[in-house]
């Protein structure tokens, strides 16, 4: 057996008040400690096991905590689990939890609490549009739990006792620790769903093992936090209360940041350079690891056009992402020839002809593919764009239709509200759909996951060798080979055409401190933040 601790470090800072840890000596704190951040979209649920947003997420790591979180660079952490160890196999995690851990009414943090969890994501019964998670940390019987082949109760992971839990995974699966702070594999308290029902998630109702506790949700309008008490470290967390507010147009969330109403928002496309030279104490750039793409339904719902790669292959090369990140979005984007995100930890980026080509003559050989698919001035070709609110999602769309106006083909752009946007996806509901991917983790086949002929992979894109690639990534020792040809195959296919790569470009507060701006992930938390005394 190999045993990982903590490192000597780590391991005082924990047994040390954060106070000291977190706040540079000589800090003088705020006397309110409230903390208010934007949020862009309603959040469709507070369960763990139905999230499938980035702000929902957000919103659940401040309510429940898993074995391992992110520090601000990155790195995994201690959250429940203290340490672990691992078979010499590489097939058997066994990991200790600490035995402080409460659940906000009290309860204590069992093993069978992420048993629990881990089984309810797997069962078709929950209908999680994460079970794919479980099955990507190969969890022995994942695949088959997932599809309704084997009882939940089958799946590998068993409480030893209240305080260790084991894993037993299917292939050995050197990610795996990485996996641990997403939210799909949160611990989930029974007794209070099964004497709940569907209102376990309501303020009030809602059990957590985070450092807050739900206290307010309107939904589509705020989501208000409070300390819980009973969190583990809450001596040592010093926000008191934090309130998510949800503003869908980007620039009005500026406006009333910059009437104080919120400590952090998004900066609008266009505005950083602006923001940057008027505040520069305020204005932050910093890599994201999300990717922005038009995605081709290529399923039998979709149209007939898109199922030919000549046509896909030319609005890919039409979409002119060099003015998209320096004139639309001027915030620290980069172009994106890629699906996986150019800072993801490992990934090494193909060579890609088209990169290296002016726009002139992308749109040159973009006519020429469409003319060879059959599609010109006699015979255009129409597509409609489906795009969620947002100022910015619509600034995007009116460009690429501009961009493939060019081409010969006319676009009609259709705005939907979030909700109605991931259904019409999740059910091949379009033609070409915006949307984003933001890493589940720091590796690069949380992107490439995606596409897979089982993965999210709204527009039903499949290659039988890029499922086996992927496949094989799983154990292989060296994956850079393996991403860089799976890379290469969406290149060819062009399943979506990729737009840029993120950056996090934001205000915030000047008096808030603790925010990670070193995180590719961008994942933050609430007990890591403090306001200064201005």
């Amino acid at each position: 057996m190999t045993k990982f601790l903590m490192t000597t470090a780590l391991a005082l800072s924990f047994a040390l008040p954060s106070l000291a840890a977190s706040v540079p000596e000589g800090t003088k704190l705020a006397d309110k400690q409230e903390y208010n951040f934007w949020l862009l979209d309603a959040i469709k649920s507070t369960d763990p096991a139905k999230n499938t947003d980035v702000e929902g997420s957000d919103v659940l790591r401040q309510l429940f905590e898993g074995l391992y979180n992110e520090d601000g660079s990155g790195a995994m952490v201690p959250g429940v689990a203290t340490d672990y160890t691992l078979s010499d196999d590489k097939l058997t995690y066994t990991f200790k939890l600490r035995p402080e851990a409460k659940w906000s009414n009290g309860d204590p943090v069992t093993a069978n609490d992420f048993v629990y969890g881990w089984r309810r994501v797997a069962d078709p019964a929950t209908a999680s549009e994460y079970a794919w998670f479980i099955e990507l940390m190969n969890i022995e019987n994942a695949t088959a739990v997932v599809k309704g082949e084997k009882k939940p109760e089958e799946l590998g992971v068993k409480a030893l006792d209240d305080h260790t839990l084991e894993v037993k995974l299917s292939t050995p699966t050197p990610y795996l620790i990485k996996t641990l702070a997403h939210t799909s594999t949160f611990p989930i308290n029974q007794k209070v769903v099964e004497a709940e029902g569907d209102a376990w998630t309501q303020p009030g109702k809602l059990v957590g093992n985070g450092a807050y506790k739900l206290t307010g949700h309107n939904l589509g309008v705020d989501i208000t936090l409070e300390k819980n008490d009973n969190y583990w470290d809450a001596a040592n967390t010093i926000i008191t209360k934090a309130k998510g507010i949800t503003v869908n147009d980007i620039n009005i969330g500026l406006t009333r940041y910059q009437s104080g109403e919120l400590d952090r928002v998004d900066i609008p496309a266009g505005q950083y350079p602006r923001l940057e030279a008027e505040s520069p104490d305020e204005a932050t750039t910093v890599p994201y690891a999300c990717s922005y793409a038009y995605i081709f339904n290529i399923s039998d719902k979709g149209p007939e056009a898109l199922k030919d790669v000549r046509v896909r292959k030319a609005l890919s090369l039409g979409v002119n992402r060099d003015v998209i990140v320096d004139k639309v979005l001027q915030g620290g984007q980069k172009p994106a020839w890629t699906w996986t995100h150019w800072a993801i930890e490992g990934f090494e980026a193909p060579e890609n002809p088209d990169q290296a080509k002016t726009q002139e003559q992308r749109i040159e050989e973009a006519k020429a593919l469409l003319a060879e698919a059959g599609y010109g001035p006699d015979h255009p070709l129409d597509l409609t764009i489906q795009y969620n609110t947002s100022e910015d999602h619509k600034k995007l769309a009116v460009a690429v239709q501009q961009f493939w106006k060019q081409l010969g083909v006319n676009v009609t752009l259709n705005n939907v509200e979030w909700k109605v946007h991931t259904d019409r996806l999740q059910n091949q509901d379009f033609e070409v759909a915006r949307y984003a991917w933001c890493g589940d983790f720091n590796e690069a086949s949380t992107f490439l996951d995606w596409f897979r002929t089982d993965g999210y992979n709204s527009g039903k894109w499949s290659n039988a060798e890029y499922d086996k690639l992927l496949a094989d990534a799983k154990t292989a020792e060296d994956t850079k080979p393996i991403y860089k040809r799976a890379e290469e195959i969406l290149a060819a296919e062009v399943p979506a055409a990729f737009v840029y790569h993120y950056a996090n470009a934001d205000m915030i507060k000047p008096d808030v401190k603790g925010l990670p701006l070193d995180n590719v992930m961008n994942t933050w938390y609430l007990k890591d933040i403090y306001r200064v005394a201005e």
